[in-house]
Parts: C-alpha cells; sequence; structure tokens
C-alpha cells in the first residue's frame, strides 16, 4: 500500500519521481503527489486519481530541481483529496514529508501540536511528522547534526509502522530516511541515489541496493550516503545487487502485466525449481539448516500466510501431511497473532508472503520467535522484511510481479511448498523413494504442462464471454481442488467484482445448494481419480437445478452433460492446482477484460498490504 519514491542527483528530478511512481501503480493507491526544492523553496505539487493527473499538471513540467520526494496514497486517514495527498509540509514550509504506514498515537501528536500553535490542513496522520520536526528543529540543539537530531526526535514521538523520507529547504543536499515495519530501500547510483518502497521503481536506474533495517537511518546525498542507528550511531552498511531484470517489470508487448505474468508461469516455475533436485538425487536447501532429529521432535507445523499465499500454504499442508506424516495447520496470519496459538520450541512455523513485507504475516512470525519456534519465510523478494524476522528463508524465484492479483508467484509458491515437503521427507526417511521419484520428475514436467493448458486460452475467453454479466458465481472442488477453488473465486473477486464463492464439493447440501437457481454459473475443479465418481455426483447436483458448469479437469469424463470441460494435462495430485488454477487465471481476466475493467489495478486493493 502506497509508494515511496526519492531522488537526489544530477538530473532534473521530476522525470525520475513521475517514472518511480508509475512503476508503483501496482501498490495501489488514490492519490499521487511531489515535493521538489526550486529557488530555494519547497514546490508541492499533488491531485487526487492516477499518476497521470499529476503529470498533466502544467506547473510541473517547468520544474527544474535535482532533488525531490514522491508518493502515491492509499487512504488511510481522510478521503481521498488534494489536501490528504502526500507530500505534507510543516507550517513555516521548511519540511516536506511523504509516509508509508499508520501513526496510531497521531491524535495525541496533534493535540499537542496545536496547544503549540501549529494548524493542520488536512485529516492525515502523516501531516504530523513535519510539524513535529520543525517543532524539534527550533527547539533542539544548534548544531550540524540539528536536522538528523530533529528527524530523530519526531520519530521517536511516533507509534505504528513508518517509512519516512524527508526533505528541507535548509538542507537542499540531502534527503533523510528512516524505517519501521514498512519496506524502505536505497538505489546507488554515479553521483546520484534513489529511493523507493520498493525495488521495481528504481530499478532502471541500477541494480545496487542498499536495505534497511528497522529503526534505521539514513542520510543521503547526491554521491554519498550515512547510515545511523537508533541512537544516531554512525555505521558501514552492506550493499546487495539485485539480478532482476529491469524489462522483467515491463509488458513487453502484453495488453496488461497479469496476462504476461499468466504467461511467464512455465518459466517462473523452471526458476523457483533451479538447482533444489534432479532426479536421481534428494533435494537441495542449503539455505536452512533442518534435521533429521530436530523435524523427528516436531509435533506440528503451522502454515501462516494471507489471501492468495494461503491458498498456496494449503496445498504446501497437503503435500506435508502426505508425504511427512505431521500434523499442519494453515492459518490467516490476521487471526493467528490475535489467538494465541499453541507454539512451542517443537513447533516448525512457516510464513509466506510473495512481496515479504505483509504485516500481519510478519507480525505473526514475531510472535512464533517469541514462543521458541523454529520459523521459515518463503518470499520472492531478496531482503524483504520477512526475510530479516525468519531463521531462515527460502526464495520463489518468479521475477517481479506487478498486476495486483497475484498469478506467477502464486504458482511458484506452490511448487516451492511440494519441493520443501519433498526435503523434509527426505530427512525423515519415510517416504516411499520410487514415489518421490515420480513426483520429482511431474514437477520437473510441469513447465510444458503449463505451456500446454495456455495454449487453449481461447476456448477459456468464449466461455468468459458467455457468463460476465452475471453478478454471482460459485466454486467447487474437493482435496486440492477445493484449495484451487478458493484462489479461483479470490481472483474472480479481486478483478471482476463479481461476487463469487467457494466450497468444499462435499459441503454443497449442507447449505449451499440453496444458492444454485437456474442460469447461474458453477465452475468445478475435478483433477483427483480417488474421487471423480463423488465430484461428479456433486456437480450433476448443481447441473439438476439449472446451472452452468465449467469443469477443469485431467480425467476422462464420459457420460455428462456439462457445459464446458476443459481438459488439463494429467498430473500428480499434489501439483495438479499449479495446473488447474490457470485456466481461472485466464476466466478471471477474460471476465474483467469484458466489463473493461482495469485488471492491473482492481479498485480498494494493493500489492503489497503493509497496514493491518
Amino acid at each position: 500500500m502506497c509508494g515511496i519514491v526519492g531522488y537526489i542527483g544530477n538530473k532534473k528530478a521530476v522525470p525520475v519521481l513521475i517514472n518511480g511512481l508509475r512503476s508503483l501503480e501496482y501498490r495501489g493507491y488514490d492519490s499521487a503527489g511531489i515535493a521538489v526544492l526550486e529557488d530555494n523553496e519547497i514546490i508541492a505539487i499533488k491531485d487526487k486519481g492516477r499518476v497521470a493527473n499529476l503529470e498533466n499538471i502544467e506547473d510541473i513540467k517547468n520544474l527544474n530541481s535535482s532533488i525531490g520526494i514522491a508518493h502515491t496514497r492509499w487512504a488511510t486517514h481522510g478521503k481521498p483529496s488534494k489536501e490528504n495527498s502526500h507530500p505534507h509540509l510543516d507550517n513555516s514550509k521548511q519540511f516536506a514529508v511523504v509516509h508509508n504506514g499508520i501513526i496510531e498515537n497521531y491524535h495525541e501528536l496533534r493535540e499537542f501540536l496545536s496547544q503549540k500553535g501549529y494548524t493542520f490542513l488536512s485529516q492525515t496522520d502523516t501531516e504530523v511528522i513535519p510539524n513535529l520536526i520543525h517543532y524539534y528543529y527550533t527547539n533542539g540543539i544548534r548544531d550540524t547534526d540539528q536536522f538528523l537530531r530533529a528527524v530523530k526526535s519526531a520519530v521517536d514521538d511516533l507509534k505504528g509502522s513508518y517509512a519516512i523520507e524527508v526533505m528541507s529547504k535548509n538542507y537542499p543536499d540531502r534527503i533523510i530516511v528512516v524505517r519501521k515495519d514498512s519496506p524502505l530501500v536505497i538505489g546507488k547510483g554515479n553521483d546520484e541515489n534513489f529511493v523507493a518502497s520498493d525495488i521495481p521503481a528504481i530499478l532502471c536506474h541500477t541494480k545496487d541496493f542498499y536495505l534497511l533495517e528497522d529503526n534505521e537511518y539514513a542520510v543521503v546525498y547526491a554521491n554519498d550516503i550515512h547510515f545511523f542507528d537508533n541512537s544516531l550511531e554512525e555505521h558501514s552498511k552492506s550493499i546487495k545487487s539485485i539480478e532482476w531484470d529491469a524489462t522483467a517489470a515491463e509488458k513487453n508487448g502484453y495488453e496488461d502485466y497479469m496476462l504476461k505474468e499468466i504467461y511467464e508461469q512455465p518459466n517462473a516455475i523452471r526458476e523457483t525449481i533451479g538447482s533444489r533436485f534432479k532426479l536421481g538425487e534428494k533435494c537441495n536447501f542449503d539455505d536452512i539448516d533442518i534435521s533429521k532429529e530436530y523435524l523427528s521432535q516436531v509435533n506440528k507445523i503451522w502454515i501462516v500466510a494471507c489471501g492468495t499465499a494461503m491458498h498456496a500454504g494449503l496445498v504446501g499442508k497437503n503435500a506435508i501431511e502426505k508425504l511427512c506424516k505431521i500434523s499442519t495447520e494453515v492459518d490467516i496470519a490476521s487471526e493467528f497473532r490475535y489467538r494465541d496459538p499453541i507454539i512451542n520450541d517443537k513447533t516448525l512455523c512457516i510464513f509466506i508472503s510473495q512481496s515479504g513485507e505483509t504485516a500481519d504475516t510478519i507480525a505473526a512470525l514475531k510472535l512464533a520467535k517469541s514462543k521458541n519456534a523454529k520459523t521459515i519465510a518463503v518470499t520472492n523478494v531478496i531482503g524483504s522484511s520477512i526475510t530479516r524476522e525468519a531463521d531462515y528463508t527460502i526464495y520463489t524465484h518468479a521475477g517481479p510481479e506487478i498486476a495486483v492479483a497475484s498469478t506467477k508467484a502464486y504458482t511458484s509458491q506452490v511448487v516451492l511448498m511440494v519441493i520443501l515437503a519433498m526435503y523434509f521427507a527426505e530427512i525423515l526417511g519415510i517416504c516411499d523413494e520410487n514415489c518421490v521419484e515420480q513426483l520429482k520428475s511431474d514437477i520437473l514436467d510441469l513447465p510444458n504442462k503449463i505451456e500446454t493448458v495456455l495454449e487453449s486460452a481461447d476456448d477459456i475467453k468464449k466461455f468468459a464471454e458467455k457468463v460476465y454479466t452475471e453478478h454471482d458465481m460459485y466454486f467447487l472442488g474437493r482435496g486440492n481442488d477445493y484449495c484451487v477453488a478458493l484462489e479461483g473465486s479470490l481472483k474472480l473477486k479481486e478483478i471482476s467484482y463479481i461476487h463469487s464463492e467457494s466450497y468444499a464439493s462435499g459441503e454443497l447440501k449442507h447449505g449451499p445448494i440453496a444458492l444454485i437457481e437456474n442460469g447461474v454459473t458453477v465452475i468445478s475443479i475435478l483433477t483427483n481419480p480417488d474421487l471423480v465418481e463423488k465430484s461428479i455426483s456433486n456437480i450433476q447436483e448443481v447441473v439438476s437445478r439449472g446451472a452452468k458448469t465449467l469443469v477443469i479437469t485431467n480425467q476422462k469424463l464420459s457420460n455428462v452433460n456439462f457445459d464446458f470441460i476443459m481438459n488439463i494435462p494429467d498430473t500428480n495430485s499434489l501439483i495438479s492446482p499449479i495446473l488447474s488454477v490457470i485456466p481461472l487465471q485466464l476466466f478471471s481476466y477474460y471476465i474483467a477484460k469484458n466489463k473493461k475493467l482495469d485488471v492491473d489495478k482492481p479498485r480498494n486493493l494493493a500489492k503489497s498490504v503493509t497496514v493491518e
């Protein structure tokens, strides 16, 4: 949620800032703004709506400054408006601030500042920050570090989460940044430096990044960067080179990022498999240290995540229980952390987050660590917050995912969780080696089989054209097919705004069948050969009540009267969700396109949910 960009260097700042904001549009936002230093004054230009609105403001085209900060806002405090947009300035217009996160005690701080004579122009929590900085700047120690000390004093008063970028007309050669529980990176260039809340925003300028820790400050100059801890003791910091190709964050001829990312799944799966295993060899996870002695003592595995990542966790649960015989439970991060889960030193907790910045998931991870559980993070983003909190991290290698609705990150998470389950089973020595070897072969075949599924995209497109005007749809499945039903239903809601529900097929007659009426669309996933007959019976129940049916299957069906059958390649049932979800991704995409919706930036949603 929200995006931050900053620039200081030898070029005009505005084009860099605007380009960065465009690159962050996938995070979700409702307003945008920039601030630059021009003729020793802070010039702030902002507006509600898209970055294009900002770019078209005439005054912005005449700005020549080489230092500036920028922001896309996703409203939390105050409605989307020009007044509530960032950047925010203090009353004296000496300091400009952009901020991601939430200041929980802003009411108290606002009251304190009001008593000191400060006034406020917005409804936001952020506006207290520049005024606090001004207060401490004018009432603090007068020395060369006065600006940094004022920022530090203001931040010490804040409760909540934040990534903050500060610029002052009194110090035209620097930008100060600090973060806590909200992502912030610094990109290093030649006689220029960049700040962003996410790597893709500045990936076209540099591949060398500093990843800020919680409560770490940086003073960014055009040709230098100084890092300070929470006591303002200066320290050195290592730089990381990010190997993502900048063109991976572009559309490359596709109409939308989501469609491009659907078609990138064969390669994303290949990259995620990587060198994790070869046929005839055991799985390789050098990045985690899990022994047979430890795994033998584990009494429960928790998989904790949100949204799509949680659905990937459900598939992971089935694989771990099937192969390892360890009781595994999946929970939503926002629920897990508040219900005092039973965790101890014999509990293994796995946390899945595409961005590695999901606030609820990170908080749940911290809770598990406080109870002495061993923790593993599964993420797509090197150096993200979750990687610094977990005991171990394993990476998917899906590349940048720009569309808000996750596709390739989800399937990469699923395949990685199944490989992890095989790894645990091999450590424990309890698995049937022939079965695991066949599963490995099936996993290696996945990229080619995904390409086969994608070849049938036009068939899904035609069915979507028939049903896109409907208001309600239902998804059914059993076992892993139910996990896919959950994800398919979520995709449809996310980008088409059609109400949809997902049910375990056997639960249909326990209430939900009351919703089925003539003409309603029901999508069923049917890939487990052990459940074919029962699943067909469940689908027939909705057919007899007049439903239109789309069936995704790798089984040979005969004597059925379904409206449309989408055949996918056969594979091991543990990894069938990777193949069966792709038609549902395409289905949601084509429905949204028929409705002329913005599939990459659906309303009210953000790519990285960095606040509760």
